[in-house]
C-alpha cells in the first residue's frame, strides 16, 4: 500500500491545473511580469532526474514553482518541499506535489532524504528546492547551501543538479518584476567525484555565478533582455487610471497604463 504522505500519490494533475489558474490570476494582480533572459531558459537533459536548487528571497518563491513549473518545466512532475508545521495551514499544496520537512531536526533529515529518493527514482520527476534552508538575500555571499543538499547525489545517480536565481527588483511600475534564470545543469556523477563539503561549495559557486549573471540583466531594467514569460497587469489602477483613461478618450489617444511608456521599463 502506497504510504498517506507519498507525495507522488497525493499529486493531482486536476488540483495542479486549478491551482495554475488561481496562482496566475494573482500573480497578474500582484506582479508586474515574469522575466527570464535568453541564456537562464532551462536545458535540462531529458531521461533523468532533475533537481533544481534555487535561491529564496521572497514569499513569492513558492508561487514561482508552479508558474515557473508549469510554463518551462511541463514535461515533468514537480515536487518541492515545505516545513510540516507551515504545510498543515495549507493541506492542498499536498495535491500540487508539496510534501512537509521537519528543518533542524535529525529525524527531518532522514524523512526528507527517503522522500527525495522516492521523488527521484522516476526520470520524469523534478525535485525543487530552495537550496538555502531559509529566507536568504540573493546578494548575500557565499550563498547558504542547506547541508541536504549534498545528499542527493548519492541518492540519484543519473540526475542532473540546476541552479536557479530569483530576484524580484522595482523598475518604473508599481509592480515589482519577477525575475528568473537557470543555469547550467550538473551530472551528479561529477558532484560523487568530491565529498560533501565540496559538494556544498560548487553548489554554491554556481548558484551565485547564475544570481550575479541575472544581476547583471536586471540593473540595466531593460525588458528587451528577457522573454516576457507571464504578464501582468500594468499601471496604477484604482481611480487614478480611471481618469487617465478618460482623458485618453477624450484627446482621441490609445491609453497606456505604464507609467513610462516611451522608455525601455
Amino acid at each position: 500500500m502506497t504510504p498517506p504522505r507519498d507525495p507522488v500519490a497525493l499529486r493531482s494533475a486536476r488540483h495542479i491545473a486549478f491551482f495554475d489558474v488561481a496562482f496566475t490570476r494573482f500573480f497578474r494582480r500582484h506582479m508586474r511580469a515574469l522575466r527570464i533572459p535568453a541564456w537562464g531558459m532551462p536545458a535540462i537533459p531529458p531521461g533523468a532526474p532533475a533537481v533544481v536548487f534555487a535561491n529564496h528571497p521572497s514569499w513569492w518563491d513558492g508561487m514561482a514553482v508552479m508558474l515557473i513549473g508549469r510554463r518551462l518545466l511541463g514535461d515533468r512532475q514537480v515536487f518541492t518541499p515545505m516545513d510540516a508545521a507551515a504545510l498543515e495551514k495549507y493541506a492542498f499544496m499536498r495535491r500540487i506535489g508539496v510534501f512537509g520537512i521537519e528543518p533542524g531536526t535529525p529525524r527531518g533529515a532522514a524523512a526528507f532524504l527517503q522522500t527525495a529518493r522516492r521523488v527521484l527514482g522516476e526520470p520524469s520527476h523534478l525535485l525543487w528546492i530552495n537550496a538555502p534552508g531559509r529566507f536568504a538575500d540573493p546578494r548575500e555571499r557565499p550563498v547558504p547551501i542547506a547541508p541536504g543538499l549534498a545528499r542527493l547525489p548519492e541518492l540519484a545517480q543519473t540526475a542532473h543538479f540546476v541552479p536557479l536565481a530569483l530576484d524580484y527588483p522595482f523598475w518604473s511600475e508599481r509592480k515589482p518584476e519577477m525575475l528568473a534564470a537557470f543555469g547550467q545543469p550538473v551530472p551528479a556523477a561529477s558532484l560523487l567525484a568530491l565529498d560533501r563539503d565540496a559538494r556544498i561549495a560548487s553548489f554554491a559557486t554556481a548558484l551565485a555565478d547564475t544570481c550575479d549573471r541575472l544581476t547583471q540583466d536586471a540593473i540595466t531594467r531593460d525588458p528587451s533582455r528577457f522573454e516576457t514569460i507571464l504578464q501582468g497587469r500594468e499601471g496604477m489602477g484604482g481611480v487614478y487610471q480611471l481618469w487617465r483613461r478618460a482623458g485618453a478618450m477624450l484627446r482621441g489617444q490609445r491609453f497606456d497604463p505604464r507609467h513610462t511608456p516611451d522608455g525601455p521599463t
